[in-house]
């Protein structure tokens, strides 16, 4: 017959506070998935999963969510400018 298992303690709780964590929703769509993320109701970051391609965030331009700052999983923060220069 095996020892009887030892006695579990509890695990002291982390100091941390409950409203810096991060709140994330999870939208799943037939072509997408959207993931945001919520500090006190703060919308911090939005990341967006194509079924095909490169994952990619959207980061809110200012605190008046006027628009959002795209950004590439692994990228360097060089962004070369794109223009349209002919047009069929």
């Amino acid at each position: 017959m095996p020892p009887p298992p030892a006695k579990l303690e509890a695990l002291p709780e982390v100091g941390g506070d409950v409203e810096l964590e991060p709140q994330v929703t999870i939208i799943r769509k037939e072509s997408e998935t959207i993931e945001e993320a919520r500090v006190n109701g703060k919308l911090m970051w939005i990341k967006v999963t194509p079924r095909h391609g490169k994952a990619y965030y959207l980061i809110p331009r200012g605190d008046d969510f006027a628009g959002y700052v795209r950004r590439e999983i692994g990228e360097s923060g060089l962004r070369v400018p794109m223009w349209v220069l002919l047009e069929f």
